[in-house]
């Protein structure tokens, strides 16, 4: 039987949300929520609400999806849990602090509710296969990972007023909204990252936030991973929100690569020419179908009472990650490790 799904927030990356679970065979969308009842009812036809608490008291679904800016986030959460919704999906940034973030997560547990970051990233097909091929030794001890972040969609006045305008009045944008995605990648790739380091920029004088900068993650293990970010630059793609970008993974077996195409290839140490590890993605939608996979997986874990990797307990630590990275920054690029979590209770 598959998962009931109420959709909370139609805006621009809803409609990924709302395509996932339709290509999804272990639930179904039943209900949409926006103030915005047009952009509700576009996603969910006959079935929108102008308010999510009567969304749910009206569908009763097996699952709460959060598709709203983050400032929406804990409130929703509370309303599902108020409701009596026993597993939750919460989009990332996840609510707008670390603290928030914990309070909702510890009364998501007193409740007895499954509480996950929808969190997709990790979930691209080029980012999968490079885990894939890391595991399996490819490149032997892995040594450095980077990932240079060149999306193009951050010049001028009017960036990201079309898409998401949301972005703009962002005080920490480019860590907080973006960079989170590639600290939980290179915890997925490589484990729990010890310590950070950032230098972070503003480059549009458009935008509240800072668009440009290096974030350093240093590992037990020796590793380095490092994102290298500048939402106003580009990189050789037909679409350049594809993947993003482009990245690497340096071993001591060899290399491993991918750029705007979204072609996993090796190269082996010592020889001049790679090799395709794994072809272009078929999924439709954005990132090769990250979404949809994403959703897919969470829904077959919830199903199964399986363990998810972006449950939202673990994904505190991303939250910490970035805390450390702010902080980091701020000291004049200082290594920084990540702080306790807070030991919070639920109110």
């Amino acid at each position: 039987m598959s998962l009931a799904v109420a959709l909370a927030g139609a805006g621009f990356f809803a409609r990924e949300h709302a395509a996932g679970w339709a290509a999804c065979p272990a639930a179904r969308l039943v209900a949409a929520a926006d103030p915005d009842l047009a952009k509700a009812e576009a996603l969910a036809p006959g079935h929108a609400f102008a308010d999510a608490g009567a969304m749910l008291e009206a569908t009763r679904p097996d699952l709460l999806d959060i598709a709203a800016p983050p400032p929406a986030h804990a409130g929703l959460i509370r309303l599902g849990l108020a409701a009596g919704v026993r597993s939750i999906v919460c989009q990332k940034p996840f609510c707008t602090s670390l603290a928030e973030a914990a309070a909702v997560t510890a009364q998501a547990e007193a409740a007895g509710a499954r509480l996950i970051v929808h969190e997709n990233f990790r979930w691209m097909p080029w980012w999968r296969a490079m885990k894939t091929a890391i595991d399996e030794r490819l490149i032997g001890e892995p040594l450095d990972v980077t990932f240079r972040l060149r999306p193009g969609d951050g010049q001028g006045p009017d960036a990201y007023l079309a898409r998401q305008p949301y972005f703009r009045e962002m005080p920490r944008f480019l860590l907080r909204e973006t960079g989170v995605h590639l600290i939980d990648v290179f915890r997925f790739l490589l484990g729990a990252p010890e310590a950070v380091q950032a230098d972070l920029r503003r480059l549009n004088p458009a935008i509240r936030g800072e668009d440009a900068g290096h974030l350093r993650l240093r590992f037990a293990s020796g590793a380095r991973a490092t994102l290298d970010a500048n939402r106003l630059l580009d990189h050789a793609a037909p679409d350049p929100r594809r993947t993003m970008g482009e990245g690497i993974a340096e071993g001591t077996a060899g290399v491993l690569a991918f750029g705007g195409d979204g072609v996993l290839r090796r190269r082996r140490f010592g020889d001049r020419e790679g090799e395709p590890v794994a072809a272009p993605p078929a999924g439709p939608g954005f990132g090769g179908g990250c979404v949809a996979a994403f959703q897919t997986a969470a829904a077959e874990a919830i199903a199964g009472d399986a363990p998810f990797g972006t449950e939202a307990r673990a994904y505190l630590e991303v939250l910490a990650l970035e805390a450390a990275a702010y902080d980091s920054d701020a000291a004049g690029g200082a290594w920084t490790p990540p702080a306790p979590l807070p030991a919070t209770m639920p109110s």
